[in-house]
């Protein structure tokens, strides 16, 4: 268990660090550049959700318009 403590600690202390420093260059607080992240993290999941939908409906839609007959009869 203490390893994993110990991993955890290591990548706060590593991955905090670079927002802090990212924040140092651009000129903000390190509190804002995180927020950023995962707003954008937020919204690229849920486009992909979206994206994947549309395709779906659209799919779905084509279909129901081009529907399947086997034969002239079934017109």
């Amino acid at each position: 268990m203490s390893a994993i403590i110990q991993l955890k600690f290591f990548l706060e202390k590593h991955g905090f660090h670079v927002s802090s420093r990212l924040a140092d260059k651009l000129g903000m607080r390190a509190n804002s550049v995180r927020l950023f992240f995962i707003y954008i993290s937020f919204v690229t999941v849920g486009l992909g959700f979206g994206i994947y939908l549309i395709l779906a409906f659209w799919i779905k839609l084509k279909d129901l318009v081009r529907a399947k007959r086997s034969s002239v009869f079934d017109l």
